[in-house]
């Protein structure tokens, strides 16, 4: 939970941090947009806790919905309400689900490697917005509170 709770933070702040006018950008003409790959995350918040029996939203078409907006604010609203959704979905586990086979994964998976595999591609694609973001300029947020933290500590030596 932590962990989810981290990714999302940054993912906001860097989705905060992208300009409007960037969100259509992509870097070859057959990969996802900046919008693309947050609603891309949006959507599998919502898809891989369904794998567990968590209801999708209410009118939710997993597919279009990464092509539903390049509009900043509904993108940053969707991260959240689908990262909350997420987070909603692991906190009503108990322990005993983690372990809860579900053979439509493998024959030896279990509920828990369904969060496993929700923070996991969070995270693959945070590195993706991370390197789009770099290549247009744009230094994520935690990198640059981390470099004036350190300017100022070098400014007072």
């Amino acid at each position: 939970m932590v962990d989810l709770a981290a990714v999302q933070k940054k993912f906001v702040d860097l989705a905060n941090a992208v300009p409007a006018d960037k969100l259509t950008w992509r870097p070859s003409a057959d990969a996802r947009s900046f919008a693309e790959v947050f609603l891309h995350v949006s959507t599998a918040n919502y898809n891989i806790p369904s794998l567990m029996g968590t209801a999708l939203p209410a009118g939710f078409d997993p597919k279009t919905f990464e092509k539903s907006s390049t509009d900043k604010a509904q993108i940053i609203e969707a991260l959240n309400k689908s990262f909350d959704s997420a987070h909603n979905a692991i906190a009503a586990m108990t322990n005993a689900d983690f372990n809860k086979p579900l053979p439509k994964l493998g024959p030896d998976a279990n509920y828990g490697d369904v969060v496993y595999l929700l923070v996991t591609h969070a995270h693959e694609h945070l590195g993706q917005s991370i390197a789009y973001a770099r290549v247009n300029g744009i230094v994520p947020p935690w990198t640059a509170e981390a470099e004036a933290k350190k300017a100022q500590v070098k400014d007072k030596d």
